[in-house]
C-alpha cells in the first residue's frame, strides 16, 4: 500500500478517535481540528511549555530550507547542537515534533547514540546500531507487560490467541505506546495495517501500565538509559515485530477470527528466528 498522506483538511477525522492516534498529544493541541497546519511559532510556544513543565531540554523547531541545508552538517548533528529540521505542512515532521514533546529523554538518547557512530565511521556509512535505531525512531513502540504467558504468544506468533483470546488483557497486562513518527503518520489511513519494531519492558507493578504523564515520564528515563548505556537497541533483530492492527481496537476491521487469516499484517514466525530476553522496568 503505497502511503498517499491527505493534506490536513481532509484528514478523516476518525483516524484520530482510535489508537495510535488517539493516545498523542496532536488533539490536546487543538491543531487538527482547526482545520490549518500548526506554524514553527505554535510548535515553539508547545516545545517551551512542555520544558517549562518537565525541565527537559529539547531541541528548538526550525525551518528546514536551503539556507539550513547549506551548513553541511548530518540531520543528527544539527539536533545534537539544539535545532530541529522541520518542514512546514509536512505530517512526517509534524509528528517528530510531537514525539518529540512527549519523549524527549529517549529522543535525546537516540540522537546521541547516532552522534557518537557518525563520529566513529563518517556520515555515509552505517553501523547495525544506528539501523535499530532509526527503524525504532521511525516505526517504533514501547510494550509494557506483566504477563510472561502473553509474551510467550509473541514469540509464537499466535496471533489469535494474543489479540483475539487474550482481548481482554491489552490495557490490564499489556500496553502499547507508540514511539515512531513515521508509524503516527501512517495511521492518518485508518484502514492501513500496522506493524511496530518494538522494544518489550517486563514489570511486576500494574502501576506502570498506567498512561499518565508521570507513568510516560518513568518510562521515557528507561528507555534513555538503557540506550545512552548501549544494553538497547544495539541490533535491528533485537526489535520484535508488533502487527497494532491486531490489538483491540486499533483497526477498523478488527475484532473478528476471520481477521487474523485475511489481513496480511499477522506472518508467522520465520524459521529460526528468536527474539532476545525482554528488558525489565
Amino acid at each position: 500500500m503505497r502511503l498517499r498522506v491527505p493534506p490536513i483538511q481532509d484528514v478523516d477525522r476518525a483516524a484520530f478517535l482510535r489508537p495510535p492516534l488517539l493516545d498523542v498529544d496532536l488533539a490536546l493541541a487543538g491543531l487538527v481540528s482547526r482545520g490549518h497546519w500548526p506554524s514553527l511559532d505554535e510548535l515553539e510556544g508547545l516545545r517551551c511549555t512542555a520544558t517549562a513543565r518537565d525541565g527537559v531540554a529539547r531541541p528548538r523547531f526550525v525551518a528546514q530550507d536551503a539556507e539550513l541545508l547549506a551548513d553541511g552538517l548530518h540531520y543528527e548533528e544539527r539536533i545534537r547542537l539544539g535545532r530541529l529540521s522541520t518542514r512546514e505542512r509536512n505530517w512526517h515532521d509534524l509528528f517528530n515534533a510531537l514525539v518529540w514533546l512527549r519523549w524527549p529523554r529517549t529522543k535525546r538518547a537516540l540522537n546521541l547514540r547516532q552522534c557518537e557512530d557518525i563520529a566513529s565511521i563518517g556520515k555515509r556509512q552505517r553501523t547495525r546500531g544506528q539501523c535499530a535505531l532509526t527503524h525504532f525512531d521511525e516505526a517504533g513502540a514501547v510494550v509494557l507487560c506483566s504477563d510472561p504467558r502473553l509474551v510467550e504468544l509473541w514469540d509464537r506468533h499466535d496471533w489469535k490467541s494474543l489479540f483475539h483470546a487474550h482481548a481482554d488483557t491489552w490495557g490490564r497486562s499489556i500496553r502499547v505506546h507508540v514511539f515512531g513518527h513515521a508509524l503516527l503518520e501512517l495511521a492518518l489511513d485508518p484502514a492501513r495495517y500496522l506493524v511496530a519494531k518494538a522494544v518489550l519492558l517486563m514489570t511486576d507493578d500494574a502501576a506502570n501500565l498506567a498512561t499518565d504523564a508521570e507513568s510516560l515520564s518513568r518510562i521515557d528515563r528507561c528507555l534513555a538509559q538503557r540506550i545512552e548505556g548501549r544494553s538497547l537497541l544495539l541490533d535491528p533483530q533485537h526489535l520484535r515485530p508488533l502487527p497494532l492492527s491486531g490489538v483491540p481496537g486499533w483497526h477498523v476491521q478488527g475484532g473478528s477470527e476471520d481477521f487474523f487469516d485475511a489481513a496480511p499484517c499477522f506472518r508467522p514466525l520465520r524459521a529460526g528466528r528468536l527474539y532476545p530476553p525482554a528488558d525489565r522496568f
